[in-house]
């Protein structure tokens, strides 16, 4: 019996295959890898009181509401279900591992050694990526490299920078006026002193837009979901970037129009449920549902459809090519 041989593109996409699930030196390299990279950013003291924490204990540490980066806890996940998400595609596309990765890993190393220096963790945890991704290109090439770039690069977002509170200081202010305003449109008159909103007729205590109210939780959480939402979405790039940066508008509307239920309920219902219950629920009842669905409408609009419909809707125009090639007379 004769056998027929494996085509060219079989053994092709077999061997890089091959690359990623198979190959008894590559794995031994990224076991190698792995553990140096557990030694110095999850074992390796050298910040926090009394130098007690490591680069990755500090930064689960400074996930807290005193930084407004409680959504940090939430980005490992993330990144894990991104990788997840192309996981087959990474195993097609993993071949031969190029040396040119040694240069991102040296980068990576700086990064950790300028933070050993400096005491600056952030520094370390910013340099991360640039070896994870290093060693990706080393071990897989670089068609792995470039899917795995956003998903290594994400933690990024979740890096506690030391200028916040600036920025929640403009959002304190512009959260104010625009409850304010938005309050007397609904009739309910207020007048404002510094991040203080006041009752003009009724009974109800001020209340203060403090920085928990300021919105940039809320805004931080939505720019970590339309970041995620705008990768895998199937649209073009330039319709990824614009998906991602309707967050910032989006949250800001959104945080307004929380506050200013906070302010209507008090005036026209319960002002002590109002300033605790609802001030408390809001954001997971009224904020996110908003703001998602405005996200998806937007999408919806950028990809000319609902996006499962759109895919269902491409697939059937592939289908129909195809079939019509084939019943083409040769």
């Amino acid at each position: 019996m004769i056998e027929a041989e494996p085509s060219p593109q079989t053994v092709h996409t077999n061997s890089r295959a091959d690359a990623l699930t198979g190959g008894f030196g590559v794995w031994i390299s990224a076991a190698v890898t792995a553990a140096m990279i557990l030694w110095f950013f999850c074992f390796e003291a050298k910040y926090g009181p009394g130098h007690t924490r490591s680069t990755l204990g500090w930064l689960y540490s400074a996930w807290n509401p005193a930084t407004d980066y409680e959504h940090g806890k939430l980005v490992p996940l993330v990144i894990l279900g991104l990788i997840a998400y192309r996981f087959k595609d990474l195993r097609k596309a993993a071949g031969p591992g190029s040396a040119w990765g040694l240069v991102s890993v040296v980068l990576g190393c700086l990064f950790y050694i300028a933070a050993y220096r400096t005491l600056q963790p952030r520094i370390a945890v910013g340099g991360l990526p640039f070896v994870l991704w290093g060693s990706a290109l080393c071990l897989w090439g670089w068609q792995v490299a470039r899917m795995l770039a956003f998903p290594l690069f994400f933690i990024w977002i979740a890096i506690p920078l030391p200028t916040f509170k600036q920025a929640t200081t403009h959002l304190q202010l512009l959260a104010t006026a625009m409850a304010h305003h938005g309050s007397g449109l609904l009739g309910v008159e207020t007048y404002t002193q510094g991040t203080m909103v006041l009752p003009v007729k009724g009974d109800w205590k001020p209340l203060s837009i403090a920085q928990g109210c300021s919105g940039i939780r809320s805004l931080m959480a939505l720019l970590m979901i339309s970041a995620a939402w705008a990768y895998v979405a199937k649209i073009s790039l330039w319709k990824k970037v614009i998906l991602f940066l309707c967050a910032f508008p989006l949250a800001i509307i959104g945080n307004a129009l929380r506050v200013i239920s906070i302010f209507v309920i008090a005036e026209h219902g319960d002002a002590k449920w109002a300033s605790t219950t609802w001030h408390d629920w809001s954001g997971l009842l009224l904020f996110y549902p908003f703001s998602l669905f405005l996200l998806l409408v937007i999408h919806s609009v950028l990809e000319g459809g609902l996006p499962w419909k759109s895919a269902k809707r491409k697939q059937t125009r592939r289908t129909s090519v195809v079939s019509k090639q084939s019943e083409s007379p040769t």
